[in-house]
């Protein structure tokens, strides 16, 4: 696992959607509405998830008629310019994405090539420039050496 989410990393994560972490045992929620649009989307990070035993972190996103999961989230970066932050997992040269923007909004990418990631994203067809464009933030971090092992 690369990543552990400690109190200040969900501190961030609250301050760029706008709400505090619920702890619940060793799961922390974010309840996040936005009146002016009537969404509202609840956010749980399960950190350090055991799994045959292996620590991982789950994302999961419900909303009204939408569950989503990201399993073995290796990282997140929290944008308060953008008003969202991108949890992202990576497997053998593809990644996998899940945007949670502060207005209650969710985008998610599952399996994009990292190759797409770091071309130029004006050269790709339109339907995979967003996914481009919205995953391009991950490729800066280093895995050098990374196993989940």
């Amino acid at each position: 696992m690369v990543h552990e989410f400690s109190i200040d990393n969900l501190n961030s994560i609250g301050q760029t959607l706008g709400v505090e972490p619920k702890k619940n045992g060793n799961v922390y929620r974010f309840e996040i509405h936005d009146a002016e649009h009537t969404r509202k989307l609840a956010l749980e990070i399960m950190p350090d998830l055991m799994v045959e035993g292996k620590p991982t972190n789950l994302i999961s996103v419900y909303s009204h008629n939408t569950f989503l999961q990201l399993h073995n989230c290796v990282g997140f970066i929290s944008s308060e310019i953008l008003n969202q932050v991108t949890f992202f997992g990576k497997t053998e040269g593809t990644t996998s994405g899940l945007i949670i923007e502060k207005e209650a909004g969710c985008s998610y990418y599952a399996n994009v090539d990292d190759a797409i990631l770091k071309g130029d994203f004006t050269k790709l067809p339109t339907e995979l420039m967003m996914c481009s464009v919205a995953l391009s933030l991950t490729d800066s971090i280093d895995f050098e050496g990374f196993t989940f092992d």
